[in-house]
C-alpha cells in the first residue's frame, strides 16, 4: 500500500508521517518512509537546487516543475516501487499533489501539461490514500519561522493561499483517495484518525 502526505506549509505532514510509521511497525507491519524532494542521491542533489537556492536566482517555473519530475522519478522507481513489490507499505511525505498545488495553484502553469509531466515521472503510480494536512496558511507559515525557510516557504503570501485552495480542489476532486484533516488539531487526536483510516484500507484490501 501506498500512503501519502500532503499539505501547506507547516501543516505537521513529517510528525504525522512519523507517528503513523511506528504505530504500523509496532503492528508488525513492513514500513518505509521517504520524502520528496529526495530520497535518492540524485533526488538529494535536486533537492538542494529547489529549495537552498536564492529565490530570485532559482530554476524558472517551468524547470522547476521538470527537476521535481526528475527528483520523483528516481524515487519511484529505485525506491517506492521496489519496495511495494516487497510488501512493504510505502509512506511518502508529499508527492504529485505537491506539484499540482504548487506548480499550478501556486505558479499558474498549466494544469494538462504539468499532468502529462507527472504521469510520466511515476509511471503512472498514484496512491492509495492520501491524507491532506489543512491550515490557514498564516498559521502555517507562523509554525515555520522557527525553523530554517527555504525557497518555497518565502514565497508571497498569495502564492501560498493559492497553493492551499488548490490542495482543496484536489481533495474534492478525489474525495475516495484525499482526506482532508483540520491539522489545528491535537496532534495524538489526528494520529489516532489517520490510524484508524489505515487500518480500514488495509482491512478492504485484505
Amino acid at each position: 500500500m501506498f500512503i501519502t502526505f500532503e499539505g501547506p506549509e507547516g501543516a505537521g505532514k513529517t510528525t504525522q508521517l512519523g507517528l503513523l510509521r511506528d504505530r504500523l511497525e509496532s503492528d508488525g507491519w513492513n514500513v518505509l518512509t521517504t520524502f520528496e524532494p529526495g530520497g535518492t542521491p540524485v533526488g538529494d542533489a535536486i533537492r538542494q537546487i529547489l529549495l537552498a537556492s536564492d529565490r530570485d536566482s532559482g530554476p524558472v517555473a517551468r524547470a522547476e516543475v521538470l527537476l521535481f519530475a526528475a527528483a520523483r522519478a528516481q524515487l519511484v522507481d529505485q525506491v517506492i516501487a521496489p519496495a511495494l513489490r516487497r510488501g512493504y507499505i510505502v509512506l511518502c511525505d508529499r508527492y504529485n499533489d505537491s506539484t499540482l498545488a504548487y506548480q499550478v495553484g501556486g505558479r499558474g502553469l498549466p494544469r494538462d501539461q504539468v499532468e502529462k509531466v507527472t504521469r510520466f515521472a511515476t509511471g503512472g503510480l498514484v496512491p492509495d490514500l492520501t491524507f491532506l494536512l489543512d491550515l490557514d496558511v498564516r498559521a502555517g507559515l507562523a509554525r515555520k519561522r522557527s525553523t530554517t525557510v527555504d525557497r518555497m516557504e518565502r514565497e508571497e503570501l498569495s502564492f501560498h493561499e493559492h497553493v492551499r485552495a488548490e490542495y482543496l480542489a484536489l481533495a474534492r476532486s478525489e474525495p475516495g483517495r484525499i482526506v482532508v484533516l483540520d491539522a489545528t488539531r491535537p496532534i495524538d487526536e489526528l494520529a489516532a484518525v489517520i490510524t484508524r483510516r489505515v487500518i480500514e484500507k488495509l482491512r478492504d484490501a485484505g
